[in-house]
């Protein structure tokens, strides 16, 4: 599936900053066998005095801008070109969660993509007892890796209320779930906590995602901004596997992989530093159209 995407985050400042400095991660990802990023350019108003264009440690496209004098606000725009396709068949061909800690000690490549930098807690993915303790719960029953992935996901939307006024990007994922209400940042952070208690590696993963909903059904949540969703190893045959949380459904072609990282932070679309008074105000759009869709066939 081919889609054009475009994404449009606008800031305001109180005051003009000054040495302003930012970090961007808004560029569709590249994954072999899954997704091709044909075209991706971001333009930046005002034009940033720096601008430097570099791949992280995790394979994620970055653009780092700074300004040297005052700006009064900052607006990110990305206009890509990407084709989703379907990948493999989802065959359950994942290990018994025994055999899950040998098949990663096995492994000695260390590269962004390794498993070995996903099983420990990151400060916005520190162990809560009370999430390790339902992940357990909820994957009673399950025999393999995959199938884990898949319950621990469904009972975490099956508890959850999606409610976008309950939680900020600050809201630690122990808070929403003890309050059971967040956005997709939430339910994959709290995924996330889940599996790496279970001891199965898990990344954080933001995106898009495009929906069509079905004759008398809501559409899937996430559409309207950024979406985040979950990626699990699932064995050294199976390897990564995405599954969203959210939605309670497995990552397929209607999902835009952007960025994948330990946590949010690794993969925020903009983080950055400024001098400035007074409140910042923000406002993100995004926009997934597929192209067979837009041209009517």
């Amino acid at each position: 599936m081919l889609y054009d995407v475009t994404l449009t985050i606008r800031y305001s400042y109180g005051a003009p900053s000054v040495h302003a400095r930012n970090v961007l991660r808004v560029e569709p990802l590249r994954l072999e066998g899954l997704q091709r990023r044909l075209t991706a350019n971001v333009d930046i108003d005002p034009t940033p005095d720096d601008r430097i264009e570099r791949i992280d440690f995790f394979g994620n496209a970055v653009t780092e801008i700074g300004y040297r004098g005052p700006v009064e606000g900052l607006t990110v725009s990305l206009t890509s070109r990407v084709e989703r396709l379907p990948g493999p068949e989802r065959l359950d061909l994942s290990p018994t969660m025994e055999q899950l800690a040998a098949e990663r000690s096995a492994l000695v490549e260390m590269g962004g993509g390794s498993p070995h930098h996903f099983v420990t807690a990151t400060e916005r993915t520190r162990a809560v007892p009370e999430i390790a303790a339902f992940a357990k719960s909820a994957s009673e029953g399950s025999s393999t890796v995959l199938q884990t992935v898949a319950s621990l996901g469904k009972a975490i939307h099956e508890v959850m209320v999606f409610n976008p006024g309950a939680t900020d990007v600050d809201t630690f994922a122990g808070e929403a779930f003890e309050e059971r209400y967040g956005v997709c940042q939430d339910f994959s952070h709290i995924m996330i906590i889940g599996l790496r208690a279970l001891g199965i590696p898990a990344a954080y993963v933001s995106g898009f995602l495009r929906t069509v909903a079905p004759p008398g059904q809501p559409r899937l949540m996430g559409t309207d901004a950024m979406h985040a969703w979950v990626r699990a190893w699932c064995g050294a045959q199976m390897g990564w596997v995405g599954y969203d949380p959210t939605n309670d459904l497995w990552v397929g072609e209607d999902h835009i992989a952007v960025a994948f990282g330990r946590d949010y932070r690794d993969v925020a679309p903009i983080k950055g530093a400024l001098r400035s008074t007074g409140k910042q105000e923000s406002r993100h759009s995004v926009d997934v159209m597929p192209i067979a869709a837009a041209s009517g066939s």
